[in-house]
């Protein structure tokens, strides 16, 4: 049975321990989207090193329909925070990768969104003696359901181990409103939810990381081919060694 209270102080600590050894008095840099990750891991960031350390980041691409509740994250939180429109970004980069990739595909420019917002991070961040904070979980990153080098880039990933029926448990543990711990997954980038684009539920994709069950044998195969498929963004690069001597392993 999973204790969210046990483990809404074991993410806490590990915080808090992460920034002593990783950047004592730096400042947690997080982009906050709205979205149960992001407002989980400010709500653990403010618990671990207080508010007057912890950064939210808003990125909208234009208009973002749902960004009022990104500002209820932040003012339930009293974090400070900025918004930065990524957009005349987006589109002046979109343009000119065009002008010699007239056939750019949909996926590219769905996934050049979050590269920006994680270039933008990152510039917070170094401006503000920070440390970006990746958001992602482990049901996401157990089917490659994120951006390598966008949202799941980062210098530390305190939700890599628990799943979104986990995390939510966290945030409500934590006082998070209702609107933010249940609101319905989406990337917001291609107008679908999370499991439209997935093709089965996460309460399904939980329950089988947990327990390996999943009636359904279509749906337990296509999950498992997500997970072969997207492993390589969880690795760092593989390299050739070249035999060559050096310095002792640290």
């Amino acid at each position: 049975m999973f204790d969210s209270k046990e483990a809404a102080g074991r993410l806490t600590a590990f915080i808090k321990d992460w920034f002593q050894n990783n950047g004592s008095g730096c400042s947690a840099v997080i982009g906050i989207s709205g979205g149960k990750d992001s407002s989980v891991v400010a709500a653990l960031c403010v618990k671990a090193l207080g508010r007057d350390r912890v950064i939210g980041v808003l990125m909208p691409n234009g208009e973002q329909s749902d960004i009022n509740v990104a500002y209820d994250v932040v003012n339930f939180l009293g974090i400070r925070h900025m918004e930065i429109n990524i957009k005349s970004a987006y589109d002046a980069l979109t343009a000119e990768v065009r002008r010699s990739v007239p056939e750019l595909s949909a996926q590219s420019t769905i996934n050049l969104a979050p590269r920006i917002r994680m270039a933008t991070l990152y510039a917070v961040s170094q401006s503000n003696n920070g440390r970006v904070i990746n958001t992602c979980n482990l049901s996401e990153d157990w089917v490659g359901y994120s951006t390598r080098y966008g949202d799941a880039a980062g210098d530390v990933s305190p939700l890599a181990e628990y799943t979104v029926t986990e995390v939510r448990a966290v945030g409500r543990e934590l006082g998070l409103p209702p609107h933010i711990v249940e609101k319905v997954p989406s990337d917001g980038l291609c107008g679908k939810t999370d499991e439209d684009n997935l093709g089965f539920t996460y309460d399904t994709l939980d329950r089988y990381i947990r327990t390996g069950i999943c009636e359904d044998a279509e749906t337990r195969a296509l999950i498992d081919k997500k997970h072969r498929a997207n492993k390589f963004k969880l690795m760092l690069m593989d390299k050739c060694e070249s035999g060559e001597p050096k310095l002792a392993a640290d």
